[in-house]
């Protein structure tokens, strides 16, 4: 079941979510899905991004429950502090 659902969070990370941040210069990269929670990490303009929480709960995990209800929870495994060229730069 889980690599099924893997690859259906797969197509939707590649066919809607990574167009959607590429403007921002960002990706993202399913790290694993286990127990109906998607692991994810962020890349380029997200690594360190002030909203990437925002975008990642508003945007990636609301679309991904929509498409893959059966989603429970999406985590981010993104170590934020290392960004090197964040889109928007946290105001901490």
């Amino acid at each position: 079941m889980s690599d099924d659902l893997k690859a259906r969070v797969q197509e939707l990370i590649e066919s809607t979510i990574n167009p959607a941040v590429a403007g921002h210069g960002g990706f993202v990269e399913l790290i694993d899905v286990q127990e109906n929670k998607v692991y994810l990490q962020l890349g380029g303009g997200c690594q360190g991004c002030g909203a990437a929480d925002i975008t990642l709960k508003a945007g990636i995990e609301r679309l991904i429950k929509e498409e893959l209800p059966e989603v429970e929870e999406v985590l981010d495994t993104t170590d934020h502090s290392s960004g090197s060229n964040p889109y928007y730069t946290p105001g901490k």
